[in-house]
Formats: C-alpha cells, sequence, structure tokens
C-alpha cells in the first residue's frame, strides 16, 4: 500500500500551462466601467446622507411633540389660573351668559 503511493507521487504528471484565448484589453471594464462604478458609490453615499436626514428630522418631530403634549396636558390640569385665556385668546370676563345678561 505503502508502495503504490510512493510510486504515485515519484511520477510527476506534467500540469498543462494555460494558454490565453482572449485579449485581456477586451475584458477589463475600462475608463467606462470606473465612471459607472464612481457614479454609483457617490448615489449611494448621498442616499445615505440623505436617509440619515430624514431620520435625524423624524426624531426631532418626534421628541417636540412629546414636549408638546407634556406641555399640554400640564396646562389642563392646572388649576385655573387668572392669566388663562379662553379660545378666542382673550382674557374671560366673567360673562358667560350668551344672551348678554349679568346677575
Amino acid at each position: 500500500m505503502h508502495a503504490l503511493g510512493a510510486l504515485l507521487a515519484a511520477t510527476a504528471t506534467p500540469l498543462p500551462t494555460p494558454t490565453p484565448t482572449v485579449d485581456p484589453e477586451l475584458v477589463s471594464p475600462g475608463p467606462w466601467g470606473f465612471g459607472v462604478i464612481a457614479v454609483l458609490a457617490l448615489v449611494v453615499i448621498v442616499l445615505i446622507w440623505d436617509m440619515l436626514r430624514r431620520i435625524r428630522r423624524a426624531r426631532y418631530r418626534e421628541e417636540v411633540a412629546k414636549q408638546l403634549d407634556a406641555e399640554q396636558a400640564a396646562h389642563d390640569n392646572a388649576p385655573g389660573d387668572p392669566g388663562q385665556t379662553d379660545a378666542t385668546g382673550d382674557a374671560p370676563t366673567g360673562d358667560d351668559d350668551p344672551g348678554g345678561r349679568s346677575g
């Protein structure tokens, strides 16, 4: 068994040398290929930058909305302040009678 392995290892098998059948200049991407890849890389970078900007803007809007909701809830739960205004922005006059009668 070992003798057979030694005999196979001793005999050298010739390795074929590859011969080029296609001109290497014809299969390279050339300057057009480089240009396309460069433009594609720039487009991807701009898209990533824009996506991050939009995500950041949405996050800030969410934080501001939470702050406004908290302020509105605090304002609604506060006892009647003397400086409170009605829906028109005017201070309440005490005349809540729609007919204009007092007393």
